[in-house]
């Protein structure tokens, strides 16, 4: 490798030059030199960092495009939750009002014993088979009454008294036998029961 002879001599030619320069010639030298410093501390030192400026300019409103995204999330989970709370306070609700299979046949004597105490004569009081639903069960139950108007008001009064789910459906009415008799009164009086997910979950797989 050759060494590099430097010396003031080996330069004392370019002072000779500048110092024949005119005043500003001069200048416009000085200030080009100045001028290319500046350049070149502006790209070695400044523009990476304007570089990084940008490129985290940018990650942050991509994390606030995120932050904000996440927060509508936040929000629709809070309204979704808000709405699974109040559908399972309702649901609970409804199956209070609905017996479970061991509260049937106490069920089925509160609905004869309605009938009883408001005036009328069963003459028929027969369970149906039930008709499957989805988290409950209907159970019809077929009925012919005897009694007067003022004991089916009371008969259905009753029932709506019931701590559980009593509808009446297929009602009819006919007209007394005899002068001043009872009327002859069918209909069908539907109950529900609860059914557990254990029950339905079974069914289906049978169905299958």
């Amino acid at each position: 490798m050759k060494k590099i002879n430097f010396s003031l001599d080996s330069i004392e030619p370019v002072f000779q030059k500048i110092a024949e320069l005119t005043k500003i010639q001069r200048i416009i030298i000085s200030a080009g030199a100045v001028v290319a410093l500046i350049a070149l501390f502006v790209m070695v030192f400044y523009m990476p960092r304007i570089e990084k400026i940008e490129r985290l300019g940018k990650e942050i409103g991509q994390n606030e495009e995120k932050l904000a995204k996440t927060k509508r999330s936040a929000r629709e989970y809070n309204k979704f939750k808000d709405k699974m709370e109040d559908a399972k306070a309702r649901f609970h609700e409804i199956s209070q009002a609905l017996p479970n299979s061991d509260e049937i046949p106490s069920l089925l004597t509160g609905i004869s014993q309605a009938g009883k105490k408001a005036g009328l004569t069963f003459l028929l009081f027969e369970p149906q088979a039930e008709i499957k639903k989805d988290f409950y069960a209907e159970l019809p139950i077929k009925t012919s009454l005897s009694g007067s108007y003022h004991d089916l008001g009371m008969f259905f009064d009753r029932l709506a008294g019931l701590s559980r789910i009593v509808n009446v459906t297929q009602f009819s009415i006919g007209s007394p036998k005899t002068s001043g008799g009872p009327l002859s009164i069918g209909c069908t009086a539907v109950t529900y029961k609860f059914v557990a997910k254990s029950e339905t979950k079974d069914k289906k797989k049978k169905k299958k």
